[in-house]
């Protein structure tokens, strides 16, 4: 009992920490905390306590909490800080420098660099084209190209790359796993970026590979609408196994001779694009 009544007294301290967090710069009192959880400095109630029992906390928070000062867009306990104004762990994009002309950090060529989503929205590289791949093999043995980078996808999370509007200005190519999946990735991305053209994810790769089909366990069933005819029809055939039950075919699994072969492709006019550095 004892220790029960423990708990819920720490409960309590928590919730009237958040909801007479003080702001030093206005002096005043304000219940959005602006800082990590971790940073949380109360008697008899360690940061661990509040990170362990957010289910509780953020039923009672919304009820002690005014109304303008909860984030109801956030749901969920992994949005638990951003809910309730604490500053969150900054999401971090990983890209490759693929052509060496390019200068990111000096004296290394083609480095591998990590960045907060804030810092990369304000690079300016000289850059004309951006590969994501989903895969850390790809994107780590990804071949030379003249002005452009390659980054290290992030599944169904874009929110942290869409910040990054110098994209814009750049052809973006999305390499991910022909099934139905990569293709609701694929959709996602387009809702930031309705450029992208998706790499190596259609027919003749597909075919290209049948030795090496695997299965899908869990396929999409829904109607995807940024997707091109060509991109609708294969993930049509996908998701109503007109080809075969649960048909995937992993990124991991292409070879780097079709990725290659593939960067050689010539354009729409005829004429070689030049891609790869000799």
């Amino acid at each position: 009992m004892e220790s029960y009544l423990f708990r819920w007294a720490e409960l309590f301290y928590s919730v009237i920490y958040c909801e007479k967090a003080e702001v030093r710069i206005q002096r005043d009192y304000h219940p959005r905390p602006g800082i990590y959880l971790r940073q949380v400095d109360l008697p008899g109630v360690h940061s661990k306590f509040i990170e362990t029992h957010r289910g509780v906390l953020a039923e009672l928070l919304d009820l002690a909490l005014p109304v303008d000062a909860v984030d109801s867009g956030k749901t969920g306990i992994s949005q638990f800080p951003a809910r309730y104004g604490f500053l969150e762990k900054p999401t971090r994009i990983r890209f490759r420098v693929l052509d060496p002309s390019i200068q990111v950090v000096p004296g290394s060529a083609s480095p591998d660099v990590t960045l907060d989503a804030d810092s990369f929205s304000r690079l300016d590289l000289d850059v004309q084209r951006v590969f994501i791949t989903e895969n850390e093999t790809n994107f780590l043995a990804f071949p030379p190209v003249c002005n452009a980078i390659v980054i290290f996808g992030a599944g169904y999370g874009w929110d942290a790359l869409a910040r990054s509007h110098w994209l814009n200005n750049c052809s973006i190519h999305y390499w991910g796993d022909i099934d139905t999946h990569g293709f609701g990735i694929l959709d996602q991305l387009r809702a930031h970026f309705d450029h992208v053209v998706s790499f190596l994810i259609d027919r003749a790769t597909l075919d290209a590979h049948t030795l090496i089909w695997g299965s899908e366990d869990k396929p999409l069933r829904v109607d995807l609408h940024r997707l091109m005819p060509e991109e609708r029809a294969l993930y049509d055939d996908l998701r109503y196994n007109r080809i075969r039950l649960g048909l995937r075919l992993e990124q991991e699994h292409i070879g780097f001779h079709w990725l290659a072969h593939r960067l050689h492709l010539p354009d729409d006019t005829g004429t070689s694009n030049s891609a790869a550095l000799s």
